[in-house]
């Protein structure tokens, strides 16, 4: 992927990440800025599976009232909810 293409490609992936509730937006957006980079591709891509999810279902999981069946979409938000915990 050239310079170009990784751009676009991050914006794009902003766009997904901004759901327009802030509850998810203050943990989605951040991470994007700051961690997405530094994961390696297979977490990358585990990332932009989970945004395919619902909303009601990605608010559920970060607000910990459940656990998505998905393996992969439980170890992105427990990543996500340590990264801001770490804070």
């Amino acid at each position: 992927m050239t310079a170009e293409d990784l751009a676009i490609e991050k914006k794009r992936l902003w766009w997904h990440s901004r759901r327009g509730m802030l509850e998810l937006d203050v943990l989605l957006l951040p991470f994007l800025e700051e961690v997405y980079s530094d994961l390696s591709e297979e977490d990358q891509a585990k990332y932009r599976r989970l945004l395919d999810c619902e909303d009601p279902d990605l608010f559920k999981w970060f607000m910990q009232n459940g656990r998505p069946e998905d393996e992969d979409h439980g170890y992105m938000v427990d990543m996500i909810i340590n990264r801001v915990r770490a804070k």
